[in-house]
């Protein structure tokens, strides 16, 4: 058994995902990556690796229930980020470590992330990485095509991924004291084009006006949604051209679907939006059953909303500190938080 960490149970669909491949679309290669970057980069931040490069590090992408994992590494320090559920430490003592704060696990110690309620994603990130190959620049796991990541599929029972450092410190360990608050709008903003030309006034005011639900349909290559129907003008085939993430094709049921990030890299349906870049993560995040709403923008808009969305993300990471995991460090930060929402009278 190599030092790192083995699967003991796999969950729903886990797998290594970073921020993806790039400039190989024109080869017919999927970028991929994580659904969440943002959660994904706090959580890479939180147990001390390196934030602001291309691909980013890769760490676990884990959809609704999570895995069951050992440490067979010496130590190994890690953290979760992108929901509120905790990491449970089950053997040999149990623990409850959560969110937004890494930790550092020694040998024998099994841990595991339970059912997530309040995300379609979450990211549990190692403190050096994994030590897996780069396929085309990027650790990703692209499932259509069967590569990247562990063995270029989820994990499953008895996989042991190793790790490029099998020695955690208890140095490194980090905590974010108040984690960002979920975006729960419904509102998705996209820029119409490149082809909202095939479609109607009529179909345009239904796709703006009318809210969506996403469906039971939805995973890494796309999220079918449900609702009101959009009438094309012109049909719905179009000579195949280029696909990116974000792109909102319709067929010939009316129903849009929104490309997501192991999408195909062309596509034969007219596309009456993109969302923009900045709603991916929030995009990603939104589970069977979620409301949608389109909002449009322009191209400026779309630029402005991205140099923010970089500044709040760059203050997010750096607003994380050293963690001693003393009870004097625990009761500072209980004493720094709101723990009362009201006064009742007796």
């Amino acid at each position: 058994m190599s030092a790192g960490l083995e699967v003991i149970s796999p969950g729903l669909m886990t797998s290594v995902q970073d921020h993806g491949r790039f400039g190989y679309q024109a080869l017919g290669i999927s970028v991929s990556g994580a659904l969440d970057t943002d959660s994904l980069d706090i959580a890479n931040a939180l147990v001390g690796n390196e934030f602001g490069n291309e691909a980013g590090t890769g760490a676990l992408e884990i959809r609704m229930l999570g895995p069951t994992l050992k440490v067979t590494a010496d130590s190994v320090t890690v953290a979760l980020a992108g929901t509120t559920t905790a990491i449970e430490v089950i053997a040999p003592e149990k623990e409850v470590i959560s969110a937004c704060r890494s930790v550092t696990l020694h040998k024998g110690q099994v841990f595991r992330v339970a059912a997530v309620g309040d995300s379609a994603v979450c990211y549990l990130a190692v403190h050096g990485g994994f030590d897996l190959p780069l396929v085309y620049g990027s650790q990703s796991t692209c499932m259509s095509a069967g590569f990247g990541g562990f063995n270029g599929r989820i994990l499953e029972k008895g996989d042991c991924l190793p790790l490029r450092q099998p020695v955690g410190t208890a140095a490194s360990q980090r905590i974010l004291r108040r984690p960002p608050e979920p975006d729960n709008s419904p509102v998705i903003r996209v820029i119409a084009g490149p082809q909202d030309d095939y479609f109607s006034a009529a179909g345009i005011e239904t796709f703006f006006g009318q809210g969506y639900t996403v469906s039971q349909a939805v995973n890494r290559m796309g999220m079918r949604l449900e609702g009101a129907a959009v009438t094309h003008e012109k049909g719905y085939n179009i000579a195949s051209d280029g696909i990116v993430r974000g792109a909102i094709q319709v067929p010939g049921n009316g129903l849009p679907i929104i490309l997501m990030a192991d999408c195909q890299t062309t596509g034969g349906y007219p596309k009456i939006a993109t969302v923009i870049s900045s709603d991916m993560p929030k995009l990603g995040r939104k589970m069977p059953g979620a409301d949608i709403r389109f909002k449009p923008v322009c191209v400026e808009e779309a630029e402005a909303i991205a140099r923010e969305r970089h500044e709040r993300q760059t203050a997010l990471i750096g607003a994380i500190e050293r963690f001693s995991g003393s009870v004097e460090q625990l009761e500072h930060l209980l004493m720094t938080q709101n723990l009362i929402s009201g006064v009742t009278a007796g």
